[in-house]
């Protein structure tokens, strides 16, 4: 790995750990083990590194949503994987929180001019599930089920921060998997309420 991905690699790990505003450029080449001089030959300001990082985030997110492409045959299973993600990662869930929704609800907070780009991880999430959706036969709520679904794994992963609690997470995940299923099952008929699909 070259020295400019060990430093990006180094600064996502430590946002997402102790927060971008609190990570400094020094706590940064220290974990490379870089000098200041070599560490500005790469980046010359902190934000520059934000936008590497969450591309670098955009890029993984990428690569596992093709990845589950390619494992699973059905949209069903692809949407099982987004749901089985806070198992995989519940212990530094429970100890860091989602990375997206923590980087976001900083930069939200410090209303940094980086918030767009971060943001645009969930619109990635989000878009990925609706087409899931469109495929299982629900192309009239695809949205409303993917930003609730979203939305339900994201109240997980605070939850299970605030109160490290594992067997709330596994709980919560068997109980997404009865609603996608649920869901599968049903076939909104043109009356049905659009909104009523996703609670």
């Amino acid at each position: 790995m070259d020295t400019r991905n060990q430093i990006v690699g180094a600064a996502d790990r430590l946002f997402y750990e102790r927060g971008y505003d609190v990570t400094s450029f020094a706590d940064i080449a220290e974990c490379v083990g870089l000098s200041r001089g070599n560490f500005y030959y790469h980046f010359k300001t902190k934000d520059e590194i934000l936008s590497a990082v969450i591309a670098l985030r955009v890029a993984n997110t990428r690569r596992m949503l093709d990845a589950w492409e390619a494992e699973s045959e059905t949209p069903a299973e692809r949407i099982r994987s987004f749901i089985n993600i806070l198992i995989v990662n519940r212990t530094k869930i429970m100890a860091y929180g989602c990375p997206v929704g923590s980087l976001c609800n900083e930069l939200a907070k410090l209303d940094h001019v980086a918030k767009t780009d971060a943001a645009a991880l969930f619109t990635l999430f989000q878009e990925w599930l609706a087409r899931q959706f469109c495929a299982l036969g629900r192309e009239t709520d695809a949205d409303v089920l993917s930003l609730h679904l979203l939305m339900r794994s994201q109240g997980v992963s605070t939850l299970a921060t605030a109160f490290c609690d594992e067997t709330f997470v596994r709980r919560e995940v068997d109980a997404m998997h009865m609603w996608l299923e649920a869901h599968v099952s049903e076939r909104p008929s043109p009356a049905q309420s659009v909104s009523s699909q996703a609670v």
